[in-house]
């Protein structure tokens, strides 16, 4: 039976369907509910509509819409019949609407759980992708109000509307019958229908960034008149690069007669531009930016890179005018990079796009660099660029963005043009803030898969002009949950780009054993020293002595690479001197020509005071692995493990100079060199765990399942629990019950409110027992003497009541419990929480002070597969006592690993289980037991990475 709130809230405009979407060529549309008041827009959109296109939608020919039918297509309930339209610049380019049936196929309410739908697109928006967004957004919506089955019939020749249906993944049957198409499909989300709509996700905001960055006309718009400014620095950058499109200035306070700026077309305005313009690059002053957006969006601009300061970052107001200014670009269908942007950078060949305030276009490379602030971002490019100090040598950068308060696209955005960008091998990201940390990781793990992606992640808070999540999560927790995703986390710009010259340039290590060679003793040492501290496994440095001439370099390094025991080899080279000392030309040529004959090693050099040497190393053309020649009797040469597949290894000159000579030919292996072997180590172990985990995730495990576990009791359980409130920490006894329904059984503990009750409980547990406080600040603090053990008997139960109560005050303030003892073993805790930013993760350490003081604790996302189990339960820094330290009895880990995969079981089932934590859990010899368990429960949070795709609202 309906109540009045009830009905009333059926007519109520559900503000929260409003949503923003990226489309399959790259733009946006704004999808929303249809309401009475968009009577003139419909009939607009379906005038524009093709008479095949209505006769698909209706079956007969349906040249126009009467009254009853305009009424009829814009008043909805919101409940049992709604429509919803996709935008642009306020017009509606398509709409979709349910209608809520019963068996019969009549008009029905709830709870009938079955609906109608059907699709009109305008055919100028036909292939954008529209139809499938709609789908996504109405499948939500039809979920939210009980709606478990769509059924649609479609004429046979309508193939893109049949492919939209048959292509979304869910659960569908089909039929024939009466010359319709019958569909019919479950709206739960199945695993191949959240893969299809994360696809087209990924091919969409890919598309959206590829715009921005490949476009065929730029128009800066706040050039001055006069040299010097923002706009003419911008212009000038844009021109002096060499940009291959067709370039504009723009400027509403040009004279009249003014035609060009620096060669460059001059106009007042954009809409005065007789040809198309893909992109725009605004330096006005903050004020002034809407005017120029709504130029742009009504000459069909496709994006824009906002310069202009005076946003979030200034304070509430200028927060207000950048939700406004998201709103305005996305109303015409654009994206926007900033505002307050560095700008944008491009150095393929066929575009040479520098839309930024850097000077000079960066050598061309293999490198993708996205930065949120500008300064970060110009060291960035200057460490890159520069051949001396630092990491030396040529280096160069396939793309680059630096996205200012980052508005609108984002790190994620670019992070799915990269995945699958031709001309990136290495991705290297400085983050100061993380927006969306559940999509991110999602995106790092299937791009780490593909290529490395390095970060440096600031820890403090927020740059203000940042629209971040709030989450619950220490940076310690968060650091670590990248890491499972396969991100390589740094934490330095200095270590970002180490890292990255290595990748880029180096094959990824099979394993962690080093050789070490050179000639310098102390060096080498030094070197061995390091490695050790980075937990790889050196050999003992070969000392080729200061009178090491080429050769000798090139033959140590031949044999250390042949050798099957070394994974990668460290040369450490200082000056020498006499005439027999090799110049740097000849000793990085004897390295390289080293290296080619085992192209699957790296090869990392530490130099000291060898300038000239490490230019020669790195004085080849890109920083794109090279291809070497096959080792003889090789059956061709290697590539990289990250290079992606199907396309060749390129060399191209970085700049446009002959081969100078002592440069290596084209095809020649580049070697990382570093000024100190730290830098160097640390590189080459981040690269061996790169490693390590590309090969882990080939097989990254399974979810397994468990017999006795008894989901929909637990359900059951739950929904009577929630009954009781919002949110609550649940009894003892219920918090058994539950873990109980996961197979997880908690040491039973009764209450002892008197030393009567406590022997009384006792005999009913049989002796021997444990005493325990627990008063929340004497839980689990055994150090404060708030926990007695292996009590024999009922005359030392009784001394242990009488001390603890004499120490620490009265029963009713202790909550003594007596509880049976557990096996002897090592003391853990296992604890699981929904961040509402991250989602769901599981974390496993040491009880006591190993992980409250030392936080010496290990983090996955949930939900957990059994390998990572087992690397859970090794991560942390004590694991050896869990594994017969020194001499200690072994303890039974795979009991503890199955507790870990139920335990993430129960939360990924139920995300109604906010928070969990098992301590502590004593694991020994045979089995694992738990001793102590609390549980929270309350209302799931909003899990976006399942609904429909939709970009951050504003």
């Amino acid at each position: 039976m309906q109540t009045s709130a009830d009905r009333k809230d059926r007519h109520q405009y559900p503000a929260h369907w409003e949503a923003d979407v990226v489309l399959r060529d790259g733009g946006t549309a704004r999808i929303r509910p249809i309401t009475v008041d968009d009577a003139d827009r419909l009939v607009s959109f379906y005038e524009q509509v093709s008479d095949e296109s209505k006769y698909y939608r209706f079956f007969a020919p349906y040249p126009r819409l009467s009254a009853k039918d305009v009424h009829r297509f814009t008043h909805h309930d919101f409940v049992d019949r709604v429509g919803l339209a996709a935008t642009v610049g306020g017009e509606f380019i398509a709409t979709v609407r349910y209608d809520r049936v019963g068996a019969d196929g009549m008009p029905a309410t709830a709870p009938a759980d079955e609906a109608e739908v059907a699709f009109l697109v305008q055919d100028a928006h036909q292939g954008r992708g529209v139809a499938s967004a709609l789908l996504e957004h109405i499948a939500a919506v039809a979920r939210e109000r009980g709606i478990r089955r769509f059924t649609a019939e479609v004429l046979p020749a309508n193939t893109k509307m049949i492919k939209v249906f048959t292509d979304a993944g869910y659960t569908q049957k089909r039929s024939f019958e009466d010359g319709v198409v019958r569909l019919e499909f479950d709206l739960e989300p199945t695993d191949r229908s959240l893969a299809v709509q994360r696809a087209r996700e990924q091919r969409a905001e890919a598309r959206s960034v590829r715009r921005l960055l490949r476009p065929g006309s730029v128009a800066v718009v706040g050039v001055g008149r006069a040299p010097g400014g923002v706009g003419r620095s911008v212009l000038g950058n844009i021109r002096d690069a060499g940009y291959g499109g067709r370039l504009y200035a723009v400027n509403k306070a040009f004279p009249e007669d003014l035609t060009d700026v620096d060669g460059v077309p001059a106009y007042r305005c954009v809409r005065d531009i007789g040809d198309h313009v893909d992109l725009a690059v605004v330096a006005v002053p903050a004020e002034h930016v809407p005017a120029v957006v709504a130029e742009c969006g009504e000459h069909g601009v496709q994006g824009l890179v906002v310069l202009s300061a005076g946003y979030a970052e200034s304070g509430s107001e200028g927060r207000e005018r950048q939700r406004a200014l998201v709103r305005q670009a996305r109303a015409y269908g654009m994206r926007i990079i900033g505002p307050n942007a560095f700008g944008i950078i491009n150095t393929a060949a066929d575009v040479r796009l520098n839309a930024s305030l850097a000077p000079q276009l960066p050598r061309p490379g293999r490198i993708g660099m996205f930065a949120q602030s500008g300064a970060i971002g110009i060291a960035l490019l200057s460490r890159l660029h520069r051949r001396g100090g630092g990491v030396t040598g040529v280096t160069g950068v396939s793309t680059f963005v630096s996205a200012g308060n980052r508005a609108d696209v984002s790190g994620n955005d670019v992070l799915q043009y990269w995945y699958d960008d031709p001309e990136t091998d290495v991705v290297l990201m400085y983050l100061e803030s993380i927006g969306n940390p559940r999509k991110f990781t999602r995106l790092a793990r299937r791009t780490a898969a593909a290529k490395p992606l390095v970060v440096v992640q600031g820890v403090g808070s927020a740059p203000q002009g940042h629209a971040v999540r709030a989450t619950r999560l220490p940076p310690a927790t968060v650091a670590a949950l990248l890491r499972q995703a396969g991100v390589i986390r740094v934490d330095t710009i200095t270590e970002l780009v180490d890292t990255g010259l290595l990748l880029a340039r180096q094959p990824l290590p099979a394993g962690p054993r080093v050789a070490i060679l050179g000639n310098s003793e102390s060096l080498g040492v030094l070197t061995y020293d390091r490695c050790l501290a980075e937990g790889l496994r050196p050999s003992r440095p070969l000392d080729l002595t200061t009178g090491a001439t080429a050769e000798d370099f090139h033959g140590a390094l031949a044999r250390a690479l042949a050798d099957d025991t070394n994974d990668a080899v460290v040369v450490t080279a200082i000056p020498a001197i006499g005439e027999a000392s090799p110049g740097d030309a000849e000793l990085a040529e004897a390295l390289r020509s080293a290296a080619a004959a085992v192209p699957g090693k790296p090869v990392l050099v530490v130099h000291v005071e060898l300038g000239g040497l490490a230019e020669a190393l790195s004085a080849a053309a890109s920083t794109a692995p090279q291809a070497a020649e096959p080792a003889p009797g090789a059956e061709g040469g290697a590539r990289p493990p990250h290079r992606p597949a199907g396309r060749p290894p390129t060399a191209v000159p970085e700049t446009g100079a002959p081969t100078a000579p002592g440069t290596p030919a084209e095809g020649a292996r580049l070697i990382p060199a570093y000024p100190a072997a730290e830098r160097a180590v640390r590189a080459l172990a981040e690269a061996v765990k790169y490693g390590q985990w590309r090969r882990e995730a080939m097989d990254p495990g399974k979810v397994p399942e468990y017999d006795d576990i008894d989901e929909k009791g637990a359900a059951r359980l739950i929904d009577e629990l929630l009954a009781r409130g919002e949110g609550l920490t649940v009894s003892d006894a219920e918090t058994c019950e539950l873990l109980g329904k996961y197979g997880i059984r908690v040491r039973r503990a009764l209450p002892a409110p008197t030393p009567d009750a406590a022997a009384e409980a006792a005999r009913t547990l049989g002796y021997p027992v444990a005493l325990k406080a627990t008063a929340p600040h004497l839980r689990h603090r055994a150090d404060l003497g708030g926990v007695r053990l292996d009590l024999a008997d009922e005359e030392q139960l009784r001394r242990a009541y009488a001390e603890l109560t004499e120490l620490f005050g009265k029963p009713e303030e202790l909550r003594p419990v007596v509880q049976s003892m557990a096996p002897r073993g090592v003391d853990t805790v296992v604890r699981a929480v929904i961040d509402p930013a991250a989602g769901a993760v599981l974390s496993f350490g040491l009880a006591g002070a190993a992980s409250q003081l030392l936080g010496d604790m290990a983090h996955r996302l949930v939900p957990v597969t059994d390998r990572e189990a087992t690397s859970l339960v090794r991560s942390i820094r004590t694991a050896p006592l869990l594994f017969g330290w020194r001499g200690s009895t072994p303890v039974d880990t795979p009991a503890l690993e199955e507790l870990l995969l139920r335990v993430s079981r129960l939360v990924d089932d139920h995300p109604e289980v906010v928070a969990v934590t098992l301590e502590p859990v004593v694991v020994a010899p045979h089995g694992a037991g738990v001793l102590g368990a609390t549980l929270r429960l309350a209302p799931p949070p909003a899990r976006d990475d399942l609904g429909p795709r939709t970009m951050p609202a504003y």
